[in-house]
């Protein structure tokens, strides 16, 4: 187990407060293989009993999170979920704010992912749906209750974000100006990225949250491993990378803890005498 102080050699419950609210990734920081490990969702339940708010912030589709993820909201465990990289967020009474991609936008970036070939998909508060299925995905869609092939449907359903799959194609879409057209390409693994207006982020979603909550981004605490925690990272007054974490946000991190099997969790909050 490690913790690496990045910003000064004294100790972590020196230099922030107890966070107010703390937002956590799912994947690879909280779960591995879509599962919560047990260890994570232990604390979660003990934090519950605190006054911190606990809050999701994923990239992840409203239609797919997993199911132990929902049931933690559920139980009052968790506060709100921010998914879709910002651009969807609820708690147990409703939408907390959300921002649909437009006719212009899903148009455009339709057709950019058309003229690279690749199968994409448009993902929806209930539902993700593809553009076109291959041998794999004909099996994901089969055990997905939520997720079908449909290439029209983003025209006459409300939308929020869009994912590409590269396969061993990493190269396609490298040379698309995204900019050009007021998107971005947001990798969060090296076979697959989102497509997203270019101010959409998770930090969106925070700022959204802390409004609703009253909270200053400052008094913030997140977690996170990959290149859509950029944002977030940048944002609030407390940023940890897991030990496993993407090395670019491992330099934008404030401090660097273990891997979710070495208890990088734990150890941050042991150090805030936040939780045991």
């Amino acid at each position: 187990m490690f913790i690496v102080d990045k910003a000064a050699t004294t100790s972590m419950s020196d230099t922030l407060p107890t966070p107010k609210i703390i937002f956590f990734d799912i994947d690879d920081t909280l779960s591995r293989n879509g599962i919560i490990a047990e260890h994570n969702k232990a604390t979660l339940e003990q934090l519950a009993d605190t006054d911190i708010k606990l809050v999701i912030s994923t990239g992840r589709s409203k239609a797919i999170l997993p199911a132990d993820i929902l049931a933690l909201l559920d139980t009052n465990v968790l506060d709100a979920i921010i998914c879709m990289n910002g651009q969807y967020s609820f708690d147990h009474s409703g939408v907390i704010s959300h921002y649909p991609l437009s006719a212009e936008q899903t148009d455009k970036i339709a057709y950019l992912c058309q003229q690279s070939e690749l199968i994409h998909k448009f993902d929806s508060a209930t539902h993700i749906v593809w553009s076109d299925e291959n041998e794999r995905l004909r099996d994901f869609n089969a055990r997905t209750p939520n997720s079908f092939v449909d290439p029209e449907y983003y025209k006459s359903n409300t939308v929020y974000q869009c994912s590409v799959f590269f396969n061993n194609q990493e190269e396609k879409m490298q040379d698309v100006d995204f900019a050009k057209y007021d998107l971005k390409l947001v990798h969060w693994h090296h076979i697959g990225a989102d497509i997203l207006p270019i101010d959409a982020s998770k930090a969106r979603g925070i700022k959204d949250m802390c409004a609703y909550y009253g909270v200053d981004v400052r008094e913030c605490m997140a977690f996170g491993d990959g290149m859509n925690d950029l944002e977030m990272f940048d944002l609030v007054g407390f940023a940890v990378a897991m030990g496993d974490a993407q090395p670019a946000l491992i330099e934008r991190a404030d401090f660097v803890t273990g891997t979710i099997e070495e208890f990088g969790i734990q150890a941050v909050l042991d150090q805030f005498h936040i939780a045991s």
